[in-house]
């Protein structure tokens, strides 16, 4: 056991070194790009640079979340610090909406007056943008095999690169033909193609923060194969949420009263891990369906009325009261 927490904490050791180089180069661009656009004027260099600034928030939001997961659960934090993460991606997405929606309204104003361009030095910063996300790609590409930070650190370069080569597309078409609005319309097919991209990371980061179901999981499938274990007459009170994009965690109170509740607790343990890639289970086995089956689990917050005391109340008969 000792040999595999030793290479767990290697590779994440790797991983971080890895995303630090990437965070170096992408930051050193990023200084680049800001100071060429407003040096050249050109708003498709800006529109790619607020980009970049939000891909370089997001792998240094990898490096913290490395480094924070690293650090043990607690009393006060059960679960550890894996939603560290998901708070750093909704305020990098709010801030790529105010960004881009900027760029947008900047880019609209720009088409009726554009400004004078230099397109040549469009040219070679978009081109060392180019090449920065290249590197940054070999790099990542090492690491890509076993962590999802590295994965989305490798989609946030090529990304990148997207946005570099539309600048230089453009760059290009304005120094043949001196079409300036050119550069506008750039602008806004990089700040249209980022929207819908930031939108469905900032919907996934709410759904994780409200404990939704994950994208990936039909609940129905996972109620059904868990009723369909050998010795489980029904299955009640399932909840299945996420602490991070890749940590599913289950609860789940199983009905078994024919059959040995250690039998049936290791069959849907190995099936939620096979089938289903859900290892953080907690399940409660019972002879009998508890109160959290039924209906009236509704109201026990309006009457302050306990689990226990429920279930205990139906059981005892009531007392009569006798004349005498």
């Amino acid at each position: 056991m000792s040999g595999t927490h030793d290479h767990y904490h290697e590779f994440n050791t790797q991983n971080e070194g890895r995303l630090w180089w990437v965070l170096s180069i992408t930051c050193i661009f990023l200084i680049a790009e800001v100071v060429g656009g407003i040096w050249t004027h050109s708003l498709a260099l800006l529109s790619d640079a607020a980009h970049v600034s939000t891909d370089a928030a997001a792998i240094a939001i990898a490096i913290a979340a490395i480094r924070v997961g690293r650090r043990p659960a607690d009393d006060q934090r059960t679960y550890g610090y894996y939603r560290f993460e998901i708070l750093g991606v909704v305020l990098n997405a709010l801030l790529l909406f105010a960004v881009a929606i900027y760029i947008l309204y900047e880019a609209y104003l720009r088409l009726s007056n554009p400004p004078e361009l230099h397109s040549t030095g469009m040219i070679f910063i978009a081109l060392g943008g180019l090449i920065a996300n290249l590197v940054c790609m070999k790099i990542l590409t090492a690491g890509n095999d076993g962590s999802l930070n590295m994965k989305a650190a490798y989609l946030e370069v090529l990304a990148d690169m997207v946005g570099s080569t539309g600048v230089i597309v453009g760059a290009v078409i304005i120094y043949f033909t001196q079409w300036a609005w050119v550069d506008s319309v750039v602008a806004i097919a990089i700040g249209l193609w980022v929207l819908p991209r930031t939108w469905v990371l900032m919907k996934q980061s709410v759904q994780i923060l409200l404990e939704s179901v994950p994208e990936h999981l039909d609940i129905k499938a996972i109620r059904d194969a868990l009723t369909a274990i050998d010795g489980v007459e029904s299955v009640h009170d399932l909840h299945v949420w996420s602490l991070t994009a890749d940590k599913v965690s289950l609860t789940i109170h199983l009905v078994c009263p024919e059959r040995s509740t250690q039998e049936v607790l290791e069959d849907a343990m190995d099936l939620l891990a096979k089938r289903f890639s859900i290892f953080h289970v907690a399940i409660q086995c019972e002879e009998h369906p508890c109160a959290m089956s039924r209906p009236e689990t509704e109201h026990y917050q309006e009457h302050e009325v306990s689990v226990y005391d429920f279930s205990h109340h139906e059981s005892k008969p009531e007392p009569h009261h006798h004349q005498h």
